[in-house]
Order: C-alpha cells, then structure tokens, then sequence
C-alpha cells in the first residue's frame, strides 16, 4: 500500500529522539538514526526527508509532553508548592541516565550546527510554550498579590532559570545544588502568606 510505513513509527521516533538527546543534532548522522532504529537510511529519507525535518518532527513530540508535564507539575494548588515541583521536574528531566542526559533544547540552542531557522523558531516555541504555561498558573487567583513580579516577568525569569540550571548540572553534577538554587529564586519571587 502506498504511502504506508513499514515500520514502527511510534518506536522509531522514540529511538530517533533518544539519540539526538544523547549525540546532539549536529554529531548525529542519518546513518546513526537508521542503525538506532533499524530502520534503512532510504525508508527514513522517503518518511521524512532529511535530518532536519526528522528532528523537528520529534522535537515536535517532546515539546508537546514535556509542556504537559511541567503544567502537571504547577497544577499543585499552594504556590510556592507548584513551583518547586515545577523545578523537581525540569531538574528530574535533565539528570536522568548515566551520564545524565541534560536538555535536549539546550543542548540544541547551542549546537552551531543546529542554527537552522526552522530549528531555531521550534526552540523559541518550545521557550514561549514554557513562559507560558508559567504565566497561566502564576496568573491563577491564588497566585494574586504574592508574586514580588508580574507573571509574565516571573514566568521570564523562571524559564531561564530552567536553562541555566542545565549548564550548572553539567559542571557540578549536583542535583541537590540545583534544587537549593531553586527554592531562593522561588522565596524571592513568592511572598509568604
């Protein structure tokens, strides 16, 4: 039948996800994703044209669970509560593996190989999708007059805090680090009540 996939694409795309995660979009090579997947470098070419859609594509499911996450994670209804579990899971999302795998979006931003537009506007989405998800829950009614910032600020510095924490776990390794660093910036941006 024309047209119909001959593999798993579901499975592919998670294999395909998983070594641009580990590899980075510049090192990984079509020959590296067709040996991940089993799937042959031809199949791969006809399903999704190049490197560069493929990763946007998966790129493209990894943004939509991990925004779904995080809004999972900030559905707590205590404020300062939400936060810290918001950051428990960004910190969670970056330490998994041996070696940790750090930030797929980071580790993308700063790929000069990846400096693609299309590539850039995914990143700046996956970025603006994050602030926000933050800006939603910090406008909730309980969230009203305990933010030392507006939302959309608090959201702002929030999100950079989330990539900087990436560059901090891959010099100290220290998980507990960033989860101290995490609750200051949330003491400061949330009043006691």
């Amino acid at each position: 039948m024309a047209g119909r996939r001959q593999f798993d694409e579901k499975q592919a795309l998670e294999q395909v996800l998983d070594v641009f995660w580990r590899q980075g979009y510049g090192a990984t090579s079509m020959a590296d994703l067709a040996s991940a997947t089993g799937v042959q470098r031809g199949s791969l070419y006809h399903a999704y044209r190049d490197k560069e859609a493929l990763f946007l594509r998966v790129f493209q499911d990894y943004e939509s669970a991990f925004l779904a996450d995080a809004a999972a994670r900030l559905a707590q209804p205590d404020l300062r509560q939400a936060l810290l579990d918001f950051f428990d899971f960004t910190i969670e999302s970056i330490t998994l593996g041996t070696p940790a795998r750090g930030c797929l979006s980071t580790r993308t931003a700063t790929d000069t190989r990846a400096a693609t537009e299309p590539i850039q506007a995914a990143l700046r989405g996956m970025l603006d999708g994050l602030e926000a998800v933050l800006t939603r829950r910090l406008s909730e009614d309980d969230a009203t007059g305990r933010l030392t910032v507006p939302p959309v600020e608090a959201a702002r510095v929030l999100v950079t805090a989330t990539r900087g924490n990436v560059v901090i776990e891959s010099v100290y390794e220290d998980p507990d680090r960033l989860r101290a660093a995490a609750r200051t910036l949330v003491d400061m941006i949330v009043r006691p009540v």
